[in-house]
């Protein structure tokens, strides 16, 4: 077990399968502890955090693993291609968190169009600026979404549900999209707002770099709800120097937590958030229930959801999880 819960949380989250399966957890959030933990696992609930990636090093500590389950959507701090050779099934909690991140994204767009954090920290420090606003109403702009995955989906309907103007890009066109699809530059050039929601793998990453900014109209906006590596954050720095972003809602980033003196922290045009868009109540319930049903499945020897890797999860023997 390595997702950061505290021990008590944990133990109740477990309480119905302490007769079927030992709980244990890392004796210290490093990788001795992880690795320590990982030589009798035969389940393993990994850690959202990513401070212990289930990379190869892990892998090849865990020679017991048969199901490792990520409490999130994303993969991209566990080697598949390790996991998978060493017969290990990978599931993730696909649909937990898609309305949240969606939702995140629509405020993120007001809270730029209309400029809630910039007016706010006027206000905060005395001022009155009224007639500095100059806001924009969202069902005006052009809203640009790259990835159509459930994430992106659910965010053109919310956003298309507000009057915008809806297109988007992926690596396949969708039957039945909302919105039109676009090849991606000509999405970047027709985008009042960018809205990036495609999951972070090898073709993806640095997917939207300086070239591929430049071409987005001027004064247009960039809500990241992806992974900070598609949209990398030098790039996002200088086109928001230039002129040509006008503002960022950035809920992840190239490296979490963000370094503290890290320039975006610092940027007027910027809204930050603790990659945390997924984090709703609501969502984090729904996690939950898709790991429990998940590690309940696997003892009983019944199929699991949203396996990435193929592979069943097959226990023959005694199991800790």
């Amino acid at each position: 077990m390595l997702l950061p819960l505290p021990p008590e949380v944990i133990e109740l989250l477990f309480a119905p399968l302490k007769d079927r399966a030992e709980v244990v957890l890392p004796s210290s959030r490093d990788r001795a502890g992880q690795h320590a933990v990982l030589a009798e696992a035969d389940i393993v609930v990994g850690d959202f955090t990513g401070e212990l990636p289930m990379d190869a090093e892990a892998v090849a500590a865990a020679p017991r693993l048969v199901f490792l389950q990520q409490p999130q959507v994303g993969v991209d701090t566990c080697d598949l291609d390790a996991l998978t050779a060493a017969g290990a099934a990978v599931a993730n909690t696909a649909g937990a968190n898609t309305r949240s991140v969606a939702e995140w994204a629509v405020g993120a767009a007001f809270a730029l169009c209309r400029k809630f954090a910039w007016t706010d920290r006027r206000m905060r420090e005395g001022g009155w600026p009224q007639l500095d606003v100059r806001g924009r109403e969202l069902h005006a702009q052009r809203v640009g979404i790259v990835g159509y995955g459930a994430i992106g989906a659910e965010s053109a309907r919310l956003f298309q549900a507000l009057g915008c103007r809806v297109s988007y890009w992926s690596r396949t066109p969708k039957d039945g999209a909302v919105g039109t699809y676009l090849e991606l530059d000509e999405l970047l050039a027709g985008s009042d707002v960018l809205v990036v929601a495609i999951a972070l793998v090898p073709e993806t990453t640095g997917l939207i770099g300086p070239e591929q900014l430049a071409l987005l109209p001027k004064d247009a906006l960039l809500v990241n709800v992806a992974r900070g590596g598609i949209v990398p954050d030098d790039a996002v720095l200088a086109a928001l120097d230039s002129g040509r972003l006008a503002g960022a809602a950035l809920d992840v980033f190239e490296q979490e937590p963000l370094p503290s003196e890290h320039p975006l922290r610092s940027h007027e045009q910027v809204l930050l958030s603790p990659h945390a868009a997924g984090a709703s109540a609501q969502a984090q319930l729904n996690v939950i229930g898709q790991v429990m049903a998940n590690i309940t499945a696997v003892l009983d020897g019944k199929p699991v959801e949203h396996v990435v890797n193929g592979l069943p999860p097959l226990i023959h023997r005694k199991t800790h999880a």
